[in-house]
């Protein structure tokens, strides 16, 4: 039964403890397969331009209000501004492996008092894209905004013609919302956007579905996993 006032209008449940969250710090954020340090154009930028060359063409920014990048100077400029960005947290990703900046994503449009953050920028090159570093560096990220920061709903939007970010929205669990119609205006187009998210409601099993894929028992010697993500949470359901 839904809650209702005094004037018996139903109304939404009540949060008496509830308070603001803290904004993210920028610190590493440390898993399995890779690091997430806060971008700084001076460490990772030659990683990363090198790393985004690697796809045979420019396809991979379509859906992007930035890039490609023709040169190496190019990207420079755009990782230094994106560094500081007010309101965005962007992140470098780091194989390690390698050591090396395979890729980059950010926490933006930040809502502390409301316990709201959002998932976005999220640019991976070819030697990050279908590896289980591609997973856990969003895992990372929402463990983060729910375990550490103790936020409510963790958002990810994207071009609602953009197929790849809708399907991988869903294969990470995100619920998918609805369509805001003529949302946004970038390179010179229309932008109709598609909204999804996670609740903290809806974590614990994500979470543990997330938890056991990443494990190194769910990876053969080729680096394949032997379950997918979906397969856990349907476990855990």
């Amino acid at each position: 039964m839904p809650t209702t006032n005094l004037f018996d209008q139903p109304i939404g449940d009540a949060l008496p403890a509830w308070t603001a969250r803290a904004l993210p710090a920028p610190s590493p954020l440390v898993g399995r397969f890779c690091r997430l340090e806060p971008l700084d154009a001076a460490r990772h930028a030659d990683d990363l331009f090198a790393a985004y060359s690697q796809a045979p063409d420019g396809r991979d920014w379509t859906y992007m209000p930035v890039g490609p990048f023709a040169t190496l100077a190019d990207y420079q400029a755009h990782a230094t501004q994106a560094a500081v960005a007010p309101g965005f947290l962007h992140y470098a990703v780091i194989d390690l492996r390698t050591g090396r900046a395979v890729g980059t994503l950010a926490l933006m449009r930040m809502d502390p008092a409301n316990g709201v953050i959002e998932v976005g920028f999220v640019a991976f090159s070819p030697l990050l894209k279908r590896t289980p570093i591609s997973t856990e560096a969003q895992f990372l990220l929402m463990q983060h905004a729910f375990d550490s920061l103790g936020y409510r709903r963790f958002e990810w939007k994207c071009d609602s013609l953009n197929a790849p970010s809708r399907v991988a929205a869903r294969r990470l669990g995100f619920q998918f919302e609805g369509i805001f119609r003529q949302a946004v205006v970038y390179k010179a187009r229309n932008r109709d956007t598609a909204w999804f998210s996670i609740l903290d409601t809806e974590w614990p099993l994500l979470r543990s579905a997330f938890t056991q894929w990443l494990a190194a028992d769910n990876f053969d010697a080729q680096g394949q996993q032997r379950q997918s993500l979906d397969s856990f949470r349907s476990l855990s359901v």
